[in-house]
């Protein structure tokens, strides 16, 4: 946790600037993350403004139910602040608290229910998602985490 690493370094006299650096780059990849999903779609002609967006993961990390402190929170806020309607899908997170409201996952994630969007944003790197599947519906697919790496058929995917 840089956090940490620079708060721990302070305590004993060191300056941390390249791991502040480092913070600052990840604080603002949430907003990096929608404007890159906006270059995306307007390829395909269609605004972020309306579109409906899936995010494949809100775990903080791969293959844990715990969501506090999650970088995906964010990107769905800052989606939303676009205008854009976001679902989520997590196998490990069902439902997470938003303040007083609850959020719900989409009950499954199938060929059928991921053609419904415009845009699936890979947001946590789960080893349970088929993101073959995922890819194979033709719905552009912007992979933060590289977990369609090995994927022969990449026409539709961006990688972060």
């Amino acid at each position: 946790d840089p956090y940490y690493l620079s708060w721990k370094a302070r305590e004993y006299g060191f300056h941390t600037s390249m791991i502040e650096s480092s913070m600052m780059i990840n604080d603002r990849m949430p907003e990096y993350t929608v404007e890159r999903s906006s270059k995306i779609l307007n390829r395909f002609q269609k605004a972020l403004n309306g579109s409906r967006v899936l995010l494949l993961g809100v775990a903080y990390k791969q293959d844990i139910d715990d969501y506090r402190e999650s970088p995906a929170l964010r990107v769905i806020e800052e989606f939303r602040k676009t205008g854009a309607e976001v679902d989520y899908y997590d196998p490990y997170v069902p439902k997470y608290r938003d303040g007083s409201v609850w959020q719900e996952s989409i009950p499954a994630l199938t060929p059928e229910a991921v053609k419904g969007y415009d845009l699936v944003c890979i947001t946590t790197a789960h080893t349970t998602v088929d993101y073959a599947m995922t890819v194979s519906c033709g719905v552009p697919v912007f992979d933060c985490k590289n977990v369609c790496k090995d994927l022969a058929n990449r026409e539709n995917i961006e990688v972060l």
